[in-house]
């Protein structure tokens, strides 16, 4: 088992680690910083598994350092709290997402849009400012500043809500910024895997008229029977994939395409987009965004205000993630299958239960 130094002001963890690029983890003691003023102690119950932390664990974006700590679709109990803390109190359920830290002073941070500070540290594989690495939720607790914390309803169960700290504000963010959050729009969702599967449940809570286009025919009757889309469009069918002239054209074309899935070979939806219509992002741009005043726009995780007005959303619509749950034992398992798309939709640590329970000291 791989240990870091002791602090004597810090607290011992139990956890699992990458330690090289092959892609799987291992039993990792590590320590987390001491509960200071504006923090709040979590006893981790649950942790999604976000592609994310295979690409992390496979260093397939260059950034990884190892070791590395994955998870930041947390959800568990506070268990501590520091004596300057406001929001929150011992036993309140609660979930951590992608953001860590941020500078707190500047323009995206005043308008709680931390995950735009050019100062953000994430989760996992950064540095807090004293210095010291952020490691994610593959771990028994974990100590955040409350700003970077939110509550999760009552009526959620963390299991299934783990995932929504980052699928969720990922897929909730862009609509709200384009205003897809009130009936009678029209919604593209291209892909219907982990994003996917939430822009369509979103869509349809918000009175949205949803289009999934997926290469797969098979998932149709799994989106429109299971899921309540209105329509399914196959990629591959250049006869699907033709927008017809108005007034047909008008009323096929969408206000918002969505696309919940690698960015490569999606140019053919574009011709769906509303006038004044919003993508985020193509492969490569074109000149029909000018012909039809299209917007083409990105969009990263949200702020902590959006992340708890989404969380608040989901406990009143009753909206909650498709998850397998995987016991410590089969993380690598279950990474694997992740590798392989092989999860409908989004797999979940049980991280207090499971089979494999917390590796001991």
């Amino acid at each position: 088992m791989t240990e870091t130094p002791p602090n004597e002001t810090e607290t011992v963890v139990s956890g699992w680690a990458g330690l090289d690029p092959s892609g799987k983890v291992t039993p990792f003691i590590f320590q987390r910083r001491e509960n200071g003023p504006e923090d709040v102690t979590i006893k981790i119950l649950y942790c999604g598994m976000c592609h994310s932390d295979l690409h992390y664990l496979k260093n397939e974006w260059g950034i990884t350092v190892y070791p590395v700590v994955p998870g930041h679709e947390i959800t568990g109990e506070i268990t501590k709290v520091g004596k300057s803390v406001s929001r929150f109190r011992v036993g309140d359920r609660v979930g951590v997402g992608c953001l860590a830290a941020s500078c707190m002073e500047c323009e995206f941070c005043k308008d709680s849009e931390e995950n735009y500070c050019d100062q953000v540290q994430f989760t996992y594989n950064g540095v807090y400012f004293d210095g010291s690495t952020t490691y994610g939720g593959y771990s028994e607790l974990i100590v955040s500043h409350q700003r970077y914390v939110v509550r999760i309803p009552d009526n959620l169960p963390l299991d299934a809500a783990a995932p929504l700290l980052c699928a969720g504000i990922t897929v909730y963010s862009p609509m709200k910024q384009n205003d897809m959050l009130r009936p009678g729009k029209k919604l593209g969702v291209v892909g219907l895997g982990g994003l996917g599967h939430v822009a369509v449940k979103f869509g349809k809570a918000f009175g949205l008229h949803v289009t999934v286009i997926s290469t797969s025919p098979s998932k149709e009757e799994e989106a429109k029977q299971r899921l309540g889309a209105d329509d399914f469009l196959v990629s591959k069918d250049p006869k699907q994939m033709k927008v017809p002239p108005p007034p047909q054209g008008s009323v096929a074309r969408m206000s918002l395409v969505f696309y919940a899935m690698a960015m490569t070979g999606v140019d053919a939806e574009f011709g769906f987009h509303h006038r004044h219509g919003v993508g985020a992002p193509l492969a490569r741009a074109n000149t029909e965004p000018a012909q039809g005043k299209r917007t083409v726009k990105g969009s990263m995780i949200g702020g902590m205000r959006e992340t708890q007005e989404m969380m608040d959303l989901c406990g009143k619509h009753n909206i909650t993630c498709d998850v397998e749950l995987v016991s410590t034992d089969n993380i690598n398992d279950a990474l694997n299958r992740l590798a392989r798309n092989d999860v409908r939709y989004r797999f979940v640590i049980d991280i207090a239960g499971g089979d494999g329970g917390v590796p001991k000291l």
